[in-house]
């Protein structure tokens, strides 16, 4: 019994096609067809039925083609194992929150080319869900997302937690009375991301809680761009304390402490099966993420227990 055989034997019943079949693996038909044959003789048993078209496995051979699928999947793990001892190389298809991607985005990259000269890195920005289905359909190797402590992710998608954001109501340096509860900051208005930010949504379901309605001054991308708007009292915000602390604005801004809204969020390294020669690659861009939030590192090393 040879791999080649089994590899086979799986393309066809999953093309339902020699011929096709054939094109995936780079060989001709009557080759796709000697190995089904000799994968049938080594187990002494015919597993497709060949008077249909298209092909179809008979009820063994369906059985067969499930635990062929398995193998194969664990040889592949088997030769990934071997390959995490080369460097990192290729695409790497990586993504952040938009939150966060004015203040991640370049510092990831650096990081990347620095550590790792073979790596193609690809980055992009997107909210939370979308990042998710992306990584579900494996359109990523991996992506850092924000959403709360208890999320559930769906199966197919692994997770690893970074560490837990501190949020902070943001307002402009002024003379005037700090709001205390979130109903004080009605009257101000909010600058805060479109629909899709985590951190919008959060805010909308407090104000929900207590009966009040989230008035948007104004919708703005970018961190900057906010503080900028918030310093000049358009109106109030709502972001990681650590952003706030470390941007220039700093000194312009008031970060608001009120008794009756401190939010936080969890923040994941989410991925799909990758290669274990990407890990590394994946470790390092986590953990700048990581590091831009003043996340403890060792935090971030999210494959490495």
């Amino acid at each position: 019994m040879k791999i080649e055989d089994l590899t086979a034997f799986v393309a066809v019943i999953r093309l339902q096609s020699t011929r096709l079949a054939a094109d995936e693996l780079g060989l001709t038909q009557p080759a796709i067809t000697r190995r089904v044959q000799n994968f049938e003789e080594s187990l002494g048993i015919a597993l497709l039925n060949r008077q249909t078209k298209p092909l179809k496995p008979t009820l063994m051979g369906n059985r067969v083609y499930q635990q062929c699928r398995h193998i194969l999947r664990e040889v592949d793990a088997l030769s990934d194992l071997v390959a995490a001892d080369s460097p990192p190389s290729g695409l790497l298809r990586l993504a952040v929150p938009q939150s966060l991607s004015e203040s991640s985005l370049l510092p990831a990259l650096k990081t990347l080319s620095a550590q790792f000269s073979e790596i193609q890195p690809r980055l992009s920005s997107g909210w939370g869900e979308e990042l998710l289905l992306r990584v579900q359909q494996q359109e990523l190797e991996a992506a850092v997302v924000l959403f709360p402590a208890s999320k559930q992710f769906p199966e197919g998608v692994e997770s690893q937690p970074l560490g837990t954001v501190d949020l902070v109501v943001v307002g402009p340096k002024a003379a005037q009375a700090e709001p205390q509860r979130l109903e004080d900051c009605y009257q101000h208005g909010w600058i805060l991301n479109p629909q899709g930010c985590g951190f919008r949504a959060a805010l909308q379901r407090a104000l929900t809680e207590q009966g009040l309605p989230l008035l948007i001054n104004l919708e703005a991308f970018g961190t900057t761009l906010q503080l900028s708007l918030i310093a000049e009292g358009r109106g109030l915000g709502l972001m990681p304390r650590a952003l706030v602390e470390k941007h220039a604005l700093r000194p312009e801004l008031t970060l608001y402490a009120l008794k009756d809204f401190a939010p936080r969020s969890q923040l994941w390294l989410i991925y799909p099966n990758v290669p274990a020669s990407q890990v590394p690659a994946i470790d390092a861009f986590a953990a700048a993420i990581a590091h831009g939030l003043d996340l403890p590192l060792h935090s971030a090393n999210s494959f490495g227990e």
